[in-house]
């Protein structure tokens, strides 16, 4: 018998939503339908001017949680309209929510996602779970990543060692280790394609440099690459997560100001920070691993994939769809999955990753 799922998740690029309908009635999840969801343009730039909040917890907020998670249900309504799938029939939704502000490692530390999860369940008549970081946070955790039990669960195999590489905005590997008793571990790497995608908007007029084909005719700054790389976040100790309250415009701004460097070349530049600061972290914290298995949007970016292998000689590098699943709809099956892990009072969080003292129950449960 089937058990549908729905994932609902928006990264930090915040180019829309990812939707996606799952039957997770055996140990390897099956997507049945996906969609994608487009922020109206209106809506994206408030979320694009809520993420400059000095203080997140304005009166606008509140009217901004309840917006997006308007667009949720609608995301999650369409997939459930062009897949002809009756909303009785899905057992929950896990929403990831859209992430505003994440700042693990403060005083208080805290994630904040928005997207209203009794908009959602009212909108759709289904079971809404939402709200995954904060327990992990509760107990010591830095909330993110989130994504690896999930990555353990249909990526890793007991033949050789593996690396799950996932590609948004921001870069997080999990090592999927052959051996079944040893840790899994997991963490934040550094950007991926935020700063691509922001500098790309700022040259081309696009939202993105697609394929990384701009990137892939300029040259490398080496002076600048390894200054960027000297940044503290690389050589961090994991467990350790970020986003672009780091890895922004002020940022990168701080390294080619003064720079006579063309854009295409700090493009060029940005690709293979990316690159050298996956290969470095794989190398340093994933020793004897054989395969990388890439998912996220930058899968699709051919130099990004380019220049990985040429920093990781002699590793094998294949997108997730070698291995029966989408790479651009891994997270939001991830969130699905979390979500049964809830219903089911399974802990979802894996505290080799987070570095949480524990493992808990991830999400809170709101019925329509």
């Amino acid at each position: 018998m089937a058990a549908l799922f729905i994932g609902l998740m928006s990264g930090t690029s915040m180019d829309g939503i990812d939707a996606a309908l799952l039957d997770l009635s055996s140990s390897q999840p099956v997507i049945l339908a996906t969609h994608s969801h487009a922020y109206p343009a209106r809506l994206h730039e408030r979320l694009q001017a809520a993420l400059q909040l000095k203080e997140p917890l304005q009166a606008d907020l509140s009217a901004l949680d309840r917006e997006v998670g308007a667009c949720f249900a609608a995301a999650a309504n369409a997939l459930l309209h062009e897949s002809a799938v009756d909303p009785a029939t899905v057992t929950a939704i896990g929403s990831h929510g859209q992430t505003i502000r994440h700042e693990p490692d403060i005083a208080q530390p805290y994630s904040l996602q928005i997207g209203n999860p009794d908009t959602i369940a009212a909108h759709t008549g289904i079971v809404v779970v939402a709200d995954f970081r904060r327990a992990d946070i509760e107990a010591g955790g830095q909330g993110a990543p989130l994504a690896p039990a999930f990555h353990r669960a249909v990526l890793a195999h007991p033949d050789e060692d593996r690396v799950a590489l996932n590609l948004g905005g921001i870069a997080n590997i999990t090592t999927l280790p052959a051996d079944t008793l040893a840790a899994v571990t997991g963490f934040d790497t550094g950007p991926a394609s935020t700063l691509m995608d922001y500098w790309a908007q700022q040259h081309l007029n696009t939202s993105m440099d697609t394929g990384g084909q701009w990137a892939a005719g300029g040259q490398i700054d080496r002076t600048l690459l390894t200054k960027m790389l000297a940044d503290s976040y690389f050589s961090a100790a994991p467990p350790k997560s970020t986003g672009r309250e780091y890895f922004n415009a002020d940022w990168l701004y701080r390294f080619i100001a003064g720079l006579e460097t063309p854009a295409q070349s700090i493009q060029t530049t940005l690709c293979e920070l990316t690159a050298r600061s996956i290969a470095d972290a794989v190398r340093d914290f994933a020793e004897g691993t054989r395969r990388v298995i890439v998912c996220g949007g930058g899968a699709h970016n051919d130099y990004l994939m380019t220049r990985l292998q040429a920093n990781l000689p002699g590793m094998a590098i294949d997108s997730s769809d070698a291995h029966g699943i989408s790479p651009d709809w891994v997270e939001a099956a991830a969130f699905a999955w979390l979500a049964q892990r809830r219903l089911e009072e399974k802990a979802g969080n894996l505290p080799s990753v987070t570095g949480a003292d524990r493992p808990v129950l991830l999400g809170n449960i709101h019925r329509h």
